[in-house]
């Protein structure tokens, strides 16, 4: 799925009852998994001047990146950090691993070239799903539509929080990002 998906989705599920911090804490959760990527790639994007096709063709599969993605998405880590938030009675920590499990959970059957080893420590292995979020030649075309249905959805679920103007505006801003990103991969990709 895609990053605005992911963000929308986990607070929807995550932080359907609280505070609005639990809104937040749920953003950054489903963000948490992607966010080494992000980081990984800006910076050599934008930093060192690596050309993309280096980056998401070479450095995306390299050892050192496959290995920061191996910790960062692995279910084994993100479940023993839920069950320490859960013995805790911290909701924070709940909605905010429960969103990142989420995420992982809706990321295995959606990738096919690209995924991670969402065992990790205990296997390496890694799921190459018939089905791509991205890929049309994977079924994106049908994948991308239901992506954006379950983002409305969501978004409408965390509006009738009524979260106030900032979080109204992110959550709209990022139904806006999900709707470009759908368009981008559907159309180009």
């Amino acid at each position: 799925m895609n990053t605005p998906a992911h963000l929308l989705l986990g607070a929807a599920v995550m932080a359907r009852r609280g505070p609005r911090l639990l809104i937040w804490l749920a953003f950054l959760g489903a963000f948490a998994p992607d966010a080494s990527l992000y980081v990984m790639a800006g910076v050599a994007l934008f930093v060192l001047r690596i050309a993309p096709e280096v980056v998401f063709n070479e450095l995306y599969f390299s050892d050192a990146w496959q290995t920061v993605f191996a910790i960062d998405n692995s279910v084994f880590v993100w479940f023993a950090l839920l069950l320490l938030a859960w013995w805790r009675g911290a909701a924070w920590g709940i909605a905010f691993t429960g969103a990142a499990l989420l995420h992982l959970l809706f990321d295995f059957p959606l990738h096919h070239d690209d995924g991670r080893p969402h065992f990790w420590p205990v296997s390496s292995w890694v799921f190459e799903s018939p089905i791509s979020y991205w890929d049309v030649q994977r079924g994106a075309v049908w994948i991308a539509p239901l992506e954006v249905l379950l983002s409305l959805v969501s978004a409408i679920s965390l509006w009738r929080l009524n979260p106030g103007w900032l979080l109204t505006t992110v959550i709209g801003a990022l139904v806006v990002l999900q709707l470009m990103v759908a368009r981008v991969w559907l159309f180009i990709f």
